[in-house]
């Protein structure tokens, strides 16, 4: 866990989902593949074909920014994918009651945060996959809401996602903390929004969150 910032004064809490509130690296790779394949089909290519071309435009873009990431949405969104086609591919091929489980250890912890603080989830898959990830996880009930790929038709780490997050919430960003395992979609733009960070590896570290900003 890397703490980059904590709030004086913390009121809310912006989880990212996918390989935050779970680590699965089936599905976390699942959940890229599926929709390169689909992107394969559109083009009359093989798979392997359509791998590679997502692999080099990261690549190129990372060299062309400084080492940081693109998501896919916005990499399928370059290739003239657009993301409500993105949304629709993720709604129809995303299942993640195949591959992840009931999560006592983050029952408990959201349980202890919920006492102390709003929580929200901003996510760059859409809303209805989202909220069965939370349902097979058994934390569905720590989030009445959820900005999604198809709340701002944005993919992180644009600005709209988390400012719709910070009006859902009905805070200021320096109350809010935002927590995710990829600092260039998940931290860095909060953090430039005023709002905290924390980098985690994965679930095992967001287990342990009370400790840091309790």
């Amino acid at each position: 866990m890397t703490i980059y910032k904590l709030p004086q004064a913390l009121k809310a809490i912006i989880f990212d989902i996918d390989s935050t509130l779970y680590t699965n690296a089936s599905y976390a790779f699942e959940q890229v593949d599926c929709q390169v394949r689909e992107y394969a089909k559109t083009l009359g290519i093989t798979a392997d074909q359509a791998r590679k071309k997502v692999a080099d435009y990261r690549k190129k873009f990372a060299q062309e920014h400084n080492g940081s990431k693109v998501s896919l949405g916005n990499t399928l969104l370059a290739f003239g994918v657009p993301i409500e086609q993105s949304v629709e591919w993720r709604k129809s091929l995303l299942e993640p009651k195949n591959f992840l489980s009931y999560d006592q250890k983050l029952v408990d912890e959201l349980s202890i945060l919920q006492k102390h603080f709003k929580l929200i989830c901003v996510t760059n898959n859409p809303i209805l996959p989202a909220r069965k990830t939370l349902e097979a996880l058994g934390v569905n009930v720590f989030f009445p809401e959820i900005v999604g790929l198809d709340t701002c038709f944005k993919s992180k780490p644009a600005i709209e996602p988390f400012m719709t997050a910070v009006k859902l919430l009905g805070v200021k960003c320096e109350e809010c903390l935002a927590i995710g395992d990829r600092y260039d979609m998940d931290v860095a733009l909060p953090l430039e929004l005023g709002m905290g960070g924390i980098l985690v590896c994965g679930v095992s570290e967001v287990y342990q969150l009370h400790q840091s900003v309790l």
